[in-house]
């Protein structure tokens, strides 16, 4: 059997926005929107890389850093690719992406129940920060909570 072939990191703008939307939509109970996607790329720090396998776009990540602190916004990978290191592949750009920005620290949020998300996050070194109540909206109305996790930098973590 031949090693499937590492994805392809790209950094994309706004003007990938339908891209994101299609992923996020693959993602997530309740999907942003290109618009949403796009004005979250808008303004300074913010950052999007693409991972492709092939010529196939399989998940990304948006992040934000400024002022020494860094924060990933979504996180998404297509359900067939799951599973597979991608996510720790997009965290680990991120986390790159963020110390080229002099971040010191990172945040993020994952719902309570996403317990394979929570287990890569505590795996490169995230650890609990906080909740927030209700946080989360599931696509059949009911709500469940973030976890906040936060991660220093520069530690070799991850």
């Amino acid at each position: 059997m031949t090693p499937a072939q590492p994805p392809r990191l790209e950094a994309v703008g706004e003007d990938a926005a339908v891209l994101l939307a299609d992923i996020h939509a693959l993602a997530f109970d309740t999907p942003w929107t290109e618009e949403q996607l796009a004005r979250s790329l808008d303004g300074p720090g913010a950052y999007a890389i693409m991972a492709w396998t092939g010529e196939h776009p399989a998940g990304f990540v948006i992040g934000r850093a400024m002022a020494g602190e860094a924060e990933i916004i979504t996180i998404a990978v297509r359900p067939e690719h799951r599973r597979q290191g991608l996510g720790r592949i997009l965290m680990d750009a991120a986390i790159a992406t963020a110390l080229a920005f002099d971040a010191a620290v990172m945040f993020l949020e994952a719902a309570v129940d996403n317990e394979a998300a929570v287990a890569l996050y505590v795996s490169m070194g995230f650890e609990a920060a906080g909740r927030r109540k209700q946080y989360y909206a599931r696509g059949d109305g009911a709500r469940i909570d973030a976890l906040i996790m936060r991660r220093e930098l520069n530690t070799g973590a991850g």
